[in-house]
């Protein structure tokens, strides 16, 4: 602004000013010529001096509220991207300005500190590993960090449903203090969790630590015991029945000790496969609550699977007919543990099949109303003895056997099909098994594409 226009600005300000000063001298001078007291050429001489100083002062005065006003306009208006001296070197400013711009430098410092340091905390609360939300007092979300994203997605609603996370967010907003709960998800999967609410005003944060690892590792050890001790006990206590034989009556008899040895020899490798099975099947449920990532062409891995199990196809003399277009697209999986789902669908087929008989592998996109679009099914089918259908919802509990002699004799665990589920849960998929006496078994398994 040119110096005449901050002159211009000031002459309203200072014609008021002016009015209020001259107004008390005007009266007092008048008043004194009246009364005698002063000649009116003095009077007036002297209301003449006095109205120049009053006009002066109130000029000079007018300026510097006209100065103020445009600091204070320039101090609102200064975008802060800008440096501020642009804004306040202005005729007139003088110190004030000066101390006007150490006062914004200092607040604009302080405001990108505490911008900064925000930012810093935002970021930090974003790389938490445990999934953290803020809630409102209705448990609607208002924010959440990537890991909560990433750990219950569209599952989110649900979870806050839950009833123990709603008595939870009730409790903290009415005590005004943290609520900690350990809650169990049913669905898709088991999962355990700690939920702790924490009240920060009318936001309550919920920060979740998922505890279903370290419960998993809890209930392998229980069940490892358990399984083991249960089924190891048979072969153990034959194995030492007959080393007490061979030390005692048999001690001279080679050809007893010949087939002892033979029978000790199958105990041992019945008793190595079930710890196998017993290690794959909690190695499994430990990692059942996250699902796989890595991208899987699960024509190849059929192919791979087929080609280990060609001896025993041949020695039963079973016709396997593959259908699986090698145009299938990847699919999120591990392929260890589907190498041991259809490993144990196919040596199953062939073992409870019939000598002759015939295997169907099968792989398509799903079409099935059965099972949602886009995934991938996979059928196993004999034309075996067939299973009873009482046996069927049993079938994958941990050592079911619907013939425990024969599933003995030719090598069973009874560990199989418990590994197939637990291995199909980890891969969000779904296992059916259809069943009729004398017609043979399918085993189905659905399987999500990338895009779930």
């Amino acid at each position: 602004m040119s110096e005449q226009a901050s002159w211009e600005r000031a002459w309203p300000a200072a014609l008021a000013l002016f009015l209020a000063l001259a107004a008390a001298p005007t009266a007092v001078f008048a008043l004194l010529a009246l009364l005698g007291e002063l000649r009116p050429a003095i009077a007036l001489l002297s209301w003449a001096l006095c109205s120049l100083v009053a006009i002066a002062f109130a000029l000079l005065l007018g300026r510097d509220i006209v100065v103020m006003t445009r600091l204070v306009r320039s101090l609102r208006t200064a975008p802060e991207s800008l440096p501020v001296e642009r804004h306040l070197l202005v005729p007139g400013m003088g110190d004030l300005g000066a101390e006007a711009m150490r006062l914004i430098h200092a607040e604009r410092l302080l405001r990108s500190r505490h911008i900064a340091s925000a930012a810093e905390d935002k970021a930090l609360v974003e790389r938490l590993p445990d999934p953290l939300l803020k809630l409102d007092g209705d448990g609607g979300i208002l924010w959440r960090n990537d890991s909560a994203i990433t750990a219950f997605g569209a599952e989110t609603a649900a979870l806050l449903r839950h009833p123990d996370i709603r008595a939870a967010l009730g409790e903290a907003l009415a005590a005004g203090t943290p609520v900690r709960r350990e809650i169990v998800l049913a669905a898709p999967v088991t999962r355990d969790l700690e939920v702790t609410m924490i009240p920060v005003g009318a936001p309550v944060y919920m920060l979740v630590s998922d505890r279903t690892r370290e419960r998993a590792l809890e209930k392998m050890r229980a069940d490892f015991v358990a399984n083991s001790s249960h089924e190891l006990r048979t072969p153990l206590a034959s194995l030492i029945g007959f080393i007490e034989t061979l030390r005692g009556p048999a001690a001279d008899d080679t050809e007893a000790q010949q087939r002892f040895l033979g029978i000790m020899a199958e105990q041992a490798a019945r008793m190595q496969r079930v710890i196998g099975d017993l290690l794959s099947l909690s190695k499994i449920e430990i990692s059942e609550h996250s699902p796989p990532k890595e991208m899987l062409h699960l024509p190849s891995l059929l192919e791979r699977i087929v080609a280990g199990l060609e001896p025993m196809v041949k020695a039963q003399q079973t016709k396997l007919t593959i259908m699986v277009p090698p145009e299938l697209p990847a699919i999120p999986a591990d392929a260890d543990q589907l190498t041991q789902v259809f490993t144990n669908l196919l040596d199953n087929a062939l073992k409870y099949g019939k000598t002759g008989g015939e295997i169907k592998l099968s792989a398509n996109m799903a079409q099935d109303t059965r099972f949602p679009a886009g995934g991938i099914v996979v059928m196993v089918e004999d034309n075996g003895a067939g299973i009873a259908r009482e046996h069927l919802p049993r079938l994958t509990e941990r050592f079911y056997r619907v013939d425990k002699g024969r599933s003995r004799v030719i090598g069973g665990t009874g560990l199989g099909l418990a590994i197939v589920k637990h291995a199909v849960n980890r891969h969000r998929g779904r296992l059916l098994i259809d069943s009729e006496p004398g017609k043979g078994t399918i085993f189905t398994v659905w399987l999500p594409g990338p895009s779930r």
